[in-house]
């Protein structure tokens, strides 16, 4: 068959196909032999010439995984060697069906935003909707109704102060259209020298510029950019858990450090008692409560990070609930459209934004192109209503339940330095850290999808997971986490 393929792509037509890009019309029986013959023509001849047409010509044979390894850039993942994709077809509910026909149980939420799970009728009924008004227009000059009802509806769950509301298009513009107001605010009041951040270590607060300048800048993911980033002040990380009884010198670092620069400092940020992509760690509310207190002493504003918590992932709707503050800034994003699309808010006090407004230039500088986008306002809107009718408590309690039981185990493995849960959030941190593309296909043959990083081994399914479905993926954690 081999041979007979090859009679019919003789080298003429090779050149003549790979040259001029055109279409094989061959016999379904030997198609794929004639593709396979075809491509390895068209490699040896672009290592003869470097022919990029010919290669061109090539990748329309490709397969989506072939073509994707070649040209597409995932997340944390080298285009020289890159580690294996699993195409997904389709989605519903908590499981991925692979293009080979495999399901998979979701355990990550696509990186905590997939609170209702896939393919919810409701939330696709809310962008198709909205789809047959308008999919977008611009935010400059005009408003529409997907974006007030939006905003009204964070301004009454959110604590009390914050009362203005700034759209953008993802979790890290969220941050970085915080630390903007942070300095703008101090600017409009001549405190010129206030334009230094502080933060704890072992944050994360998104991959843009200066997102990434206030995540760890020794054992976060961006310590290679430490000699162009802003440099800005690090306390050390909470160490009393959330558990645990309050020990008031867990907060002497920020306090010693506020005391000494609390003149250069615009505002705090920290991600409330959640540090997440950082290192998966709990720590006590009563350092929040601590924080408010040392910024008010100190006339320092406190951003607070629940892109990642907020929407009920900590067990509470936002996690600075747990110790009854309101932050000056807030940023949310992920779980607001309930993972259908990327969208962000940052909210603001009153004060905030009337300083802001009365100083120069008189605007608050930021404005994105896709800012409110309708479509993402309108399932934005949909998905806070499904949360807020859903028993949700109820539902991350009943996970919190599972994880706890079902990850017990992982305890007593020679491999396992701690586990911890809260909320829906379930944690195994390995002494080592895992090999991602051995660990992640072995996930895959369980039958579960969980994205392992460094040592962390951690899992936050969407709420409307099953209890025989938690009890799979736990048990799927314990299996190869034991076999590490």
């Amino acid at each position: 068959m081999h041979g007979f393929a090859s009679s019919i792509l003789n080298t003429k037509t090779l050149h003549y196909l790979s040259e001029k890009t055109l279409f094989l019309s061959v016999p379904a029986c030997i198609g794929q032999v004639c593709v396979k013959v075809f491509k390895s023509y068209v490699g040896n001849r672009n290592n003869k010439k470097g022919g990029s047409k010919s290669q061109a010509c090539a990748e329309y044979f490709m397969t989506n995984l072939e073509f994707d390894k070649e040209h597409i850039w995932h997340p944390y993942t080298s285009m020289v060697n890159p580690l294996p994709v699993y195409e997904v077809e389709s989605a519903h509910g908590c499981k991925l069906k692979l293009k080979d026909g495999r399901e998979l149980i979701d355990g990550m939420s696509s990186w905590w935003a997939v609170i209702h799970g896939y393919n919810h009728p409701l939330l696709n009924n809310a962008i198709t909707q909205q789809l047959g008004k308008m999919a977008h227009v611009m935010f400059g000059g005009l408003t529409h109704e997907p974006a007030v009802e939006l905003a009204r509806k964070l301004v009454k769950l959110t604590p009390e102060p914050l009362q203005k509301v700034f759209f953008s298009d993802s979790g890290s513009v969220s941050v970085e259209v915080a630390m903007k107001m942070a300095l703008q605010y101090w600017s409009s009041k001549g405190e010129e020298k206030k334009v230094k951040f502080a933060t704890v270590r072992s944050g994360y607060h998104g991959d843009t510029w200066h997102a990434m300048s206030v995540c760890d800048p020794e054992t976060g993911m961006h310590n290679i950019f430490n000699g162009s980033l802003p440099i800005h002040y690090f306390a050390d990380k909470p160490q009393v858990k959330f558990h645990e009884k309050w020990q008031e010198d867990d907060i002497l670092s920020m306090k010693v450090l506020l005391k000494k620069h609390h003149s250069e400092i615009a505002a705090i940020i920290i991600e409330p008692i959640v540090q997440g992509a950082g290192g998966m760690r709990f720590y006590s509310p009563q350092y929040l409560k601590e924080l408010r207190n040392l910024c008010d002493q100190y006339s320092v504003l406190l951003i607070a990070d629940e892109i990642a918590t907020g929407f009920g992932r900590s067990g509470e709707l936002f996690a600075c609930n747990y110790a009854g503050i309101s932050p000056d800034i807030l940023c949310l994003g992920k779980a607001l459209t309930g993972g259908y699309m990327s969208f962000a808010a940052t909210l603001a006090t009153q004060d905030v934004a009337t300083v802001i407004s009365n100083g120069y230039p008189g605007v608050f500088m930021h404005g994105p192109t896709f800012m409110a986008n309708p479509l993402a306002c309108a399932v934005a809107n949909a998905s806070l209503d499904l949360l807020l009718s859903s028993n949700w408590q109820e539902k991350v309690k009943t996970i919190e339940g599972e994880l706890i039981s079902g990850l017990k185990p992982c305890s007593d493995l020679p491999n396992v330095s701690d586990v911890r849960c809260l909320g829906a959030i379930g944690v195994v941190e390995l002494k080592e850290a895992v090999d991602m593309e051995t660990i992640q296909k072995n996930f895959v043959e369980q039958g579960v999808w969980v994205r392992p990083f460094g040592k962390l081994v951690y899992v936050m399914p969407p709420y409307i997971i099953s209890k025989e479905e938690l009890r799979t993926l736990c048990k799927a954690i314990i299996e190869v986490v034991k076999n590490c």
